[in-house]
């Protein structure tokens, strides 16, 4: 079944405000001295949970392992994360947030939750009729 004109509107318009929205969280990092990069590997550590390793971090963020090591580099090098052995497995490499980066993971989840109040109402808007039969 084709979509409507009304359900490609829905879509554009839930479309534009992804990009809005990656485009705010973007320029928040900016704000917070931060990359993108680094605010996603930031928030990859403390969502995860625990001390993630490298690997897992890699695939949360749909990375390369070599790409991820050298955005952790770059947020070691900026005080945000550090490296830990795991006990079990020293080939293992764990990262867990320094203080300077939890405050900073929290203080940017905290606006982008806040700007997600606004984004919900696209989301709801995109996905009403979402239970069509194709």
């Amino acid at each position: 079944m084709p979509l409507s004109d009304d359900e490609f509107a829905r879509l554009f318009a839930f479309r534009v405000g992804l990009l809005q929205f990656l485009r705010f969280s973007e320029n928040a990092a900016a704000r917070a001295g931060v990359t993108r990069g680094q605010y996603q590997l930031i928030l990859a550590v403390r969502g995860l949970g625990g001390s993630p390793s490298v690997r897992e971090v890699a695939e949360a963020l749909s990375l390369r392992h070599h790409s991820a090591v050298g955005l952790i580099d770059r947020a070691f090098d900026a005080g945000l994360v550090r490296r830990i052995a795991d006990e079990h497995d020293h080939r293992v490499v764990r990262l867990k947030l320094t203080a300077n980066g939890a405050r900073l993971v929290e203080r940017l989840a905290t606006e982008h939750m806040e700007e997600l109040k606004h984004f919900a109402p696209l989301v709801q808007a995109a996905n009403a009729n979402g239970n069509r039969k194709s």
